[in-house]
């Protein structure tokens, strides 16, 4: 037997490892639902300039989180709209998402830095699934550089493995979906105003572990999309603009 035989058998037993069995997951028509993403893309650019002008931004800095395997390309619907309503919204500089490193909290906090160097002001975090849950964990990492946190199909309560992608989160990060590198508590509110978008339409995560229970967050509201259309359709995006203004409130 080669020599690394044994390396690429650990490698791939880490990441395919099955784990105990969810209690529950979206529908399977739910989660084809998702297919639906290029419409939802074409209605947001068709009534772009309508979305922006129903949002009513306040000039505060928002930095957008992708989600696992996503791009910041893959927000730049929403990133658009909110910097035409009032908003400064930026990147998240990291590329794509391939899930959490142990330094993912300290580069958040290297970017949040270069924003708040323009703004002298806490930066509102908005992170779309898992990008949601970076969102959450850096508010309490760092808790006086943050405004507020919006999530967008989060699945930060209940069990972790009732959804259709901690599969592909383990195979591409190399870590136990209830393991993250760094310091997680997934269901403790960060000390900042939070709130939840969740659909019952998701098809990815659970609605109830996206939507949270008192404590977890301070806010949920209900979006009438896709996993796929918190970021890209005009349901998801006029929602984050109303999950800002509750914060503003």
């Amino acid at each position: 037997m080669p020599p690394y035989a044994d390396a690429i058998a650990s490698f791939w037993k880490g990441r395919l490892a099955s784990g105990p069995r969810a209690s529950a997951r979206p529908s399977l028509s739910h989660l084809l639902g998702n297919a639906s993403v290029p419409f939802d893309i074409n209605r947001t650019r068709a009534q772009a300039e309508t979305l922006s002008r129903a949002i009513r931004g306040d000039g505060r800095h928002i930095l957008l989180v992708p989600g696992l395997m996503a791009s910041e390309q893959r927000m730049e619907p929403l990133r658009a709209i909110l910097n035409a309503a009032g908003y400064q919204a930026h990147g998240w500089d990291m590329g794509r998402n391939f899930g959490p490193r142990a330094d993912t909290l300290e580069k958040i906090d290297a970017r949040v830095d270069a924003i708040r160097r323009t703004c002298g002001k806490p930066v509102t975090l908005v992170g779309w699934s898992l990008g949601g849950l970076y969102a959450r964990e850096y508010a309490k990492f760092a808790r006086s550089k943050v405004g507020g946190v919006v999530t967008m199909g989060t699945p930060f309560s209940g069990d972790p493995r009732a959804n259709h992608a901690w599969r592909l989160y383990q195979l591409v990060s190399g870590f136990p979906v209830d393991t993250p590198p760094f310091p997680c508590t997934r269901e403790e509110k960060p000390p900042v105003p939070t709130v939840a978008l969740w659909s019952q339409r998701d098809g990815v995560i659970l609605p109830e572990c996206a939507r949270g229970r008192a404590g977890e967050r301070d806010r949920a509201i209900e979006v009438d999309c896709t996993h796929m259309g918190f970021a890209a359709a005009p349901e998801g995006i006029l929602a984050v603009g109303k999950a800002l203004e509750m914060m503003a409130a």
